[in-house]
């Protein structure tokens, strides 16, 4: 029966090409706009890593100074080196990892390669277990390299193939800003988005390129990159052990919801502590943040992505009424078939499902072109500079959601129509005819 419906709804969408194509070229375009900036609304406001958000933390610390303070003012974003030091060493989670950004010189041993920039991360053994970054070879370093100041590192696939070629990476020496590093992992192509762990960087850029122990960092004084809050400080290191500047990142994991609360209440502590010592001069105030809590709290979703969104489905909404419109001319225009129909014996409800079948054939249609516009719009937007526009990507939850939404749209369209269909008295038809 359904391919009967069929056959009369491709029937009558060639005999009303023109309003067939409008209704099409509408539910396209708004579709369109709504995959479009729904998918970039998605890279940016994603879980990063959903088989762990849950259980990835971070803690916020009231190290700022008592001048110009009020008890709902917010808490720094990041540690000091100390505290985060401290909070490593204490060791309350399950794992944990202080970190910052930063940028390295490498310098190849090829006399053909010059040298180039990267990215890098300078942070502690824990790292790769907790963010599960996978290896192509070798591994992380230990918790005693840490202790060691090891000069070891991990790259990328990507930068082992630029500095080593085909030939295998770990156990190699890496020239970096004129120190060398023994290479004892490499990464398989990976990346966090948004960039969570350290959103004081690019938040969706790309994933840093060498990765070497903190406390090797500190030893060598490397540079760093990313935000740094200091109060009128007067020392001439702001990355010493003594300073109050905040500017090191935290992470830690806690499985289950009474390590949550414990850690909750060991953080307390130590920030009562750090208070009565005289290091932090306010009232101890602590926080802690799963991986969405924290993305919230740091708006990484702009407000004008989720404008554009609602523009975008306004549209969408907007080109429903017309599609309801044409839709409806349609089946006035066609009211002598249906009055003839029905006289033949068709019942009110197989005019019904006419109707919302040919709905479903123009939303399919629609939902199609719509794919065509967003693969273009995407393609637009993955010209900006920006770091998120080159992540706008459909996947296949994205593609299944054009043509869902395209049906959708079209039979909610057609709702309205096919009800009116039904309504209409066949007596009058075969009289005016």
């Amino acid at each position: 029966m359904f391919a009967y419906y069929l056959a009369l709804a491709l029937r009558g969408m060639r005999r009303s090409r023109v309003l067939t194509g409008l209704m099409v070229l509408a539910l396209g375009l708004g579709i369109g706009a709504c995959m479009t900036t729904l998918t970039v609304y998605r890279v940016m406001s994603g879980d990063p890593i959903p088989s762990k958000s849950h259980r990835l933390f971070t803690p916020q610390l009231d190290s700022d100074p008592m001048k110009g303070y009020t008890p709902d003012d917010e808490l720094p974003e990041q540690l000091t080196r100390f505290d985060a030091e401290a909070l490593l060493r204490e060791h309350h989670g399950v794992q944990q990892a202080v970190m910052t950004g930063g940028g390295f010189s490498i310098v190849p041993d090829q006399p053909d390669l010059l040298p180039f920039f990267v990215d890098s991360r300078y942070t502690s053994a824990d790292f790769f277990s907790m963010f599960d970054a996978p290896f192509a070879a070798g591994q992380g370093w230990t918790a005693a390299d840490d202790e060691a100041r090891a000069r070891v590192a991990v790259i990328t696939t990507e930068l082992a193939e630029k500095v080593f070629g085909k030939q295998p990476a770990v156990g190699r020496d890496i020239r970096i800003d004129e120190q060398v590093y023994r290479v004892v992992g490499v990464l398989k192509p990976w990346q966090l988005t948004p960039h969570f762990y350290d959103l004081n960087t690019s938040r969706f850029g790309n994933t840093e390129q060498v990765y070497v122990p903190f406390s090797t960092s500190r030893e060598l004084k490397l540079s760093r990159n990313g935000g740094m809050t200091c109060h009128s400080e007067k020392s001439a290191d702001p990355t010493s052990l003594a300073s109050m500047c905040t500017w090191v990142q935290y992470w830690v994991q806690l499985d289950t919801a009474q390590q949550v609360s414990d850690y909750r209440q060991y953080l307390q502590g130590y920030a009562e502590r750090q208070h009565a010592a005289g290091r932090f001069e306010r009232p101890a105030r602590t926080a802690l943040h799963d991986v969405m809590g924290w993305m919230t709290l740091k708006k990484v979703v702009p407000s004008d992505a989720e404008l554009q969104v609602g523009v975008a489905f306004a549209f969408l909404l907007l080109c429903l009424v017309n599609t309801i419109g044409l839709l409806l001319a349609k089946c006035l225009r066609r009211a002598p078939e249906i009055g003839v129909r029905r006289a033949l014996g068709a019942s009110r409800r197989s005019i019904f499902v006419q109707f919302l079948v040919e709905a479903g054939v123009i939303g399919l249609l629609g939902g199609a072109l719509g794919l065509l516009l967003s693969i273009g719009g995407l393609a637009l937007v993955r010209q900006s500079p920006s770091g998120v526009a080159k992540l706008a990507e459909l996947d296949m939850t994205m593609l299944a959601l054009t043509f869902g939404l395209g049906l959708a749209a079209s039979v909610l369209a057609g709702l309205l129509p096919a009800w009116r269909a039904c309504q209409i008295t066949p007596a009058l038809q075969l009289k005016s005819s």
